[in-house]
């Protein structure tokens, strides 16, 4: 096998499909405590939300500076996600023993629209090897480049020095991004997409991380 392999993170990973929307919340309650500032029961309830919808109109009205709202917010969700992690409240799949066989053969990469720093946390925690890993940035950039853009396997695939390889997601957005970055997409089963139709530009279909290393031989 020679073909390298990168993984999105949650639901491929970390047990469940992303972030838990009260972990963002919680983390714009304790940036909003830190920066000062006192907002309406309305503008806390859009800050408190994970999108850039009126970040920057509410910041002025409150006098802060947006970007380090932003940046503060990240810091404080990736901190309680890492003790979620941690205490095994939030999980890790049992199928990713599989992916140390894969990294004694091939390069092996994360790339996840979840926070850098949470990234790098999961790659450091996990009994793996990632050759690369590239999360998200607490920037409005990088927030509006996560996939389906394909910006992010293409920094990770330019930092290995390749072009090709299998992307591992369980998501549609995974699916276009990957293949949009000139990779085969693999999509992977989980509980909470187990009903969701199959993309159709998907390489290849798997149940279970296991199951990768006789279809990436087949691609």
């Amino acid at each position: 096998m020679s073909l390298p392999i990168l993984f999105d993170m949650d639901g491929v990973i970390l047990e469940g499909p992303g972030t838990d929307p009260q972990v963002y919340a919680d983390a714009a309650d304790a940036a909003l405590d830190e920066l000062g500032a006192e907002p309406t029961p309305a503008q806390r309830a859009d800050l408190r939300r994970h999108d850039l919808e009126h970040i920057r109109d509410h910041c002025d009205a409150l006098g802060i500076d947006a970007a380090a709202f932003w940046r503060l917010k990240d810091e404080y969700a990736s901190e309680t996600s890492h003790e979620l992690i941690r205490s095994g409240e939030r999980g890790l799949y049992n199928d990713i023993d599989a992916l140390a066989g894969l990294a004694d053969r091939t390069t092996l990469g994360l790339v996840t629209n979840n926070r850098h720093a949470t990234a790098e946390f999961v790659a450091d925690y996990v009994p793996v090897e990632f050759d690369v890993v590239r999360g998200r940035r607490p920037t409005f950039d990088d927030f509006r480049r996560k996939k389906p853009e394909p910006n992010f396997i293409d920094d990770a695939l330019s930092e290995l020095g390749v072009d090709n390889g299998c992307y591992v997601g369980d998501s549609h957005k995974d699916v276009t991004a990957g293949r949009a970055a000139g990779l085969e997409p693999i999509y992977l089963r989980r509980p909470h997409n187990r009903h969701v139709d199959q993309p159709t530009e998907a390489a290849a279909v798997v149940d279970s991380l296991a199951a990768l290393p006789v279809v990436v031989e087949t691609i």
